[in-house]
C-alpha cells in the first residue's frame, strides 16, 4: 500500500506546478471561524489558491460516524500544474492526470430534455450489437423503467436468434443500498434478465466499505444511503456514450431536469468507461438469479472483509484503468503526430491530392475525471479546484448543482478568486426532497439555510456583482442539473464544460463514487450548443437577493438550523 501510494503521489507531483499553494493552505489553516472574509482578502493578493480537505469534516460531533470522515488510504495533496496561456489548449495539463481523447466536434450532441434522453436510451439499446454498459445509482420500478428492461430483453433475444450464440454483453452497475430498497426494487426488475440470459448479463451492486459492522446494523434503510453510494451515471451502447447526472427512473425521463451529452462513434472513450465500470463491478457484489449476492472469487468483501485491503484492491483496479488508458492515448498521440508530420511533408511534395488520406485533426478533447475518495482517488476534485483557482479576471463560470452544499474549499475559491460566478441551484419547490415524508421533508429547508449563509457571506464581502446565486423554478418540475461552463475573458461562448454525476458537495468529494468529463472544444458550433444549453437552464431562474429569504416559504425552523451543521456532510 505504501509503495502504491508513493507511486501515485510521485506521478501526480511530476505533473504539478511547484509554488505557493502549500503556503496558502498554511495561511488559511490559521484563519478563525470567519475565515471566508479573510480568505477572500488573501485571494485578492494571490492568483493561486490551494486545494485542501474540507476542514468542517473534522468538527463533526457524531462520534459514531467519525471514522467515516478519515479516508482509508493516503490522499494526494499536490495541485495539478498551471494552465497553459493560450486558447482551449491551455487545458492540456489535464492529460497529465487522465487520458485525453481527441475527437471531432461533430461526434458530440447536447440533449436538452428528459424525454429526449429516454427515447435515446431506448433507440440505443435496440440497435446495440456488441455491448450495453449502464452505470446508475438505481433503476426505478415503474412502467417506463420496465419498458427499458423489455428493450434489453428484446435486443438480447434478437442477438441470440441472429447467430445462435450472441456476442452482445450487457453490464449494469448500481448501488447496493439504493438498488435494494423496498420489496420491489432494482434487483427484482433485473433478475428476469439474469435468469433468461445468464451468460450475457451481469448486474453488479456496489456496497460502500464505510457501511459496516455496528453502523450497518444500526442505520435503517434509506438512511444507510447517506454513508456512501455508487453515484456514476454513464450509459454506453457499442461505441456511443451518454454522460449525464440522470438516473434510470421515470422522473428523470419526464419532469426532472438534468444534463445529457452524447458522444457518438467514440470507441476509445467507450472502451475506457467499459473498463471503468468493469473495474468497479469487480469489487462489487454480483447479483445472482435467486436474488442473492456474492463477491467474485478471490475478491475482498466490501463490508465483511478487511477495509484497508478492500480499498487497496479497488484503488489498484481503477487506477489501472486510468493509467493504461492514459498510456494508450499518449502512444496514439505520438503516432498521430508522427503521421501528421509525414503527411505534411508528403503534401508539400505532391500537393493537395494527398490530403484525402489524412485524418481530420480533432477540435474537441474529452477528459474523464474520476472521484472516489473512499479509495484515495480524487482526480475530479483536483481538476475542479484548479479550474476555479486559475480562472482569470473577467472570465465567467456558470456552475449548476441540484443540491447547493458546496465544500468549504470550493466556497473559499469562489469567494477568493477573480472570475465572475453565476451559480444555479434549486428553489425549495423544485428540490427533489420537496414534500417528502418524515425527516427528509426538512431537507429543502436545510438547503435554504446553507444558501442563506453563503449569500450572507457574499454580501459581507461586497461580492454581489461578481458572485450571483440564481434559483431554478419551473412549475411541475424538479431540478437535478449539475456541471460547469467556463467562458474565457472576452468570449461570449464557453470553451469548457464539466458534465456528469458530481454535485460539488461534500458527498460528491468525500463519500460517493463519481465520474464526469471535461469537454474542451475549439469548435464554434459545439460551443454554441453548450451556450444554448446553459441559457436554457438559466432562463428558468431568478436572481437571489436579500428579499428572497424574507418570503414565507423560506422560513427555516430553529431545529433545522441547529441540526444542519451536524448532518450537512451526509446529503
Amino acid at each position: 500500500m505504501a509503495a502504491a501510494g508513493s507511486g501515485r503521489r510521485a506521478g501526480l507531483m511530476a505533473a504539478a506546478a511547484a509554488g505557493g499553494a502549500a503556503l496558502w493552505r498554511r495561511l488559511s489553516a490559521w484563519l478563525p471561524r470567519g475565515r471566508l472574509g479573510l480568505a477572500a482578502l488573501l485571494g485578492r493578493l494571490s492568483d493561486r489558491l490551494s486545494r485542501g480537505r474540507d476542514r468542517r469534516a473534522r468538527r463533526s460531533s457524531w462520534l459514531l460516524l467519525a471514522p467515516l470522515l478519515t479516508p482509508p488510504v493516503p490522499v494526494i495533496t499536490a495541485p495539478p500544474c498551471s494552465l497553459c496561456p493560450e486558447g482551449a489548449h491551455r487545458f492540456q495539463w489535464i492529460r497529465n492526470l487522465v487520458p485525453e481523447f481527441g475527437i471531432s466536434s461533430s461526434h458530440v450532441k447536447v440533449l436538452s430534455s428528459p424525454a429526449e434522453f429516454y427515447e435515446l436510451l431506448k433507440v440505443q439499446i435496440k440497435t446495440a450489437k456488441q455491448r450495453v454498459v449502464m452505470a446508475s445509482l438505481y433503476l426505478g420500478t415503474g412502467l417506463l423503467e420496465q419498458e427499458l428492461v423489455d428493450c434489453l430483453e428484446e435486443t438480447l433475444e434478437k442477438s441470440l436468434q441472429a447467430k445462435g450464440s450472441s456476442n452482445l454483453k450487457v453490464s449494469i452497475l448500481l448501488d447496493y443500498t439504493r438498488g435494494s430498497r423496498g420489496r420491489k426494487n432494482s434487483r427484482t426488475m433485473l433478475i428476469p434478465l439474469l435468469q433468461r440470459f445468464p451468460e450475457q448479463v451481469r448486474v453488479s451492486l456496489f456496497h460502500t466499505p464505510n457501511l459496516r459492522g455496528l453502523l450497518r446494523l444500526l442505520i435503517p434503510e434509506r438512511f444507510n444511503e447517506t454513508i456512501g453510494l455508487q453515484h456514476i451515471k454513464v450509459y454506453l451502447f457499442d461505441d456511443n456514450v451518454i454522460l449525464s447526472g440522470a438516473n434510470l427512473s421515470d422522473l428523470y425521463f419526464t419532469n426532472r431536469q438534468d444534463r445529457y451529452v452524447l458522444l457518438q462513434d467514440s470507441p476509445e472513450i467507450a472502451d475506457f468507461f467499459t473498463e471503468l465500470v468493469d473495474a468497479i463491478g469487480d469489487v462489487s457484489l454480483q447479483l445472482q438469479r435467486d436474488d442473492t449476492v456474492q463477491m467474485m472469487e478471490g475478491m475482498v468483501h466490501p463490508y465483511q472483509g478487511d477495509k484497508v485491503a478492500y480499498c487497496e484492491t479497488a484503488n489498484r483496479r481503477v487506477m489501472e484503468v486510468i493509467n493504461s488508458a492514459r498510456t494508450r492515448q499518449e502512444l496514439l498521440h505520438a503516432k498521430t503526430f508522427h503521421s501528421s508530420q509525414q503527411g505534411s511533408s508528403l503534401l508539400s511534395q505532391q500537393g493537395s491530392q494527398a490530403s484525402g488520406g489524412l485524418k481530420t485533426e480533432p477540435d474537441t478533447w474529452i477528459y474523464p475525471l474520476i472521484q472516489m475518495k473512499p479509495f484515495g482517488i480524487q482526480i475530479d476534485e483536483m481538476v475542479t479546484e484548479t479550474l476555479l483557482t486559475e480562472a482569470e479576471r473577467d472570465a465567467r463560470i456558470y456552475l449548476s448543482t441540484g443540491y447547493f452544499n458546496l465544500t468549504q474549499a470550493y466556497m473559499d475559491l469562489i469567494l477568493g478568486t477573480r472570475a465572475e460566478y453565476r451559480i444555479l441551484l434549486a428553489s425549495p419547490e423544485v428540490n427533489g426532497f420537496f414534500g417528502a415524508k418524515g425527516v427528509a421533508g426538512a431537507i429543502p429547508a436545510a438547503y435554504v439555510y446553507i444558501e442563506h449563509q453563503f449569500y450572507s457571506e457574499v454580501c459581507y464581502l461586497h461580492q454581489q456583482e461578481r458572485v450571483q446565486l440564481q434559483e431554478y423554478s419551473r412549475a411541475g418540475w424538479t431540478f437535478h442539473a449539475k456541471g460547469l461552463w467556463l467562458y474565457l475573458a472576452g468570449s461570449d461562448l464557453p470553451c469548457l464544460t464539466l458534465i456528469g454525476s458530481p454535485n460539488f458537495g461534500y458527498r460528491s468529494v468525500h463519500r460517493d463514487l463519481e465520474a464526469q468529463v471535461a469537454i474542451v472544444t475549439e469548435n464554434k458550433a459545439l460551443q454554441q450548443q453548450l451556450h444554448q444549453e446553459q441559457e436554457q437552464l438559466y432562463l428558468c431562474s431568478g436572481v437571489v437577493s436579500s428579499s428572497t429569504f424574507e418570503q414565507p416559504n423560506r422560513y427555516v425552523k430553529l431545529w433545522v438550523k441547529l441540526v444542519t451543521p451536524l448532518i450537512k456532510n451526509f446529503f
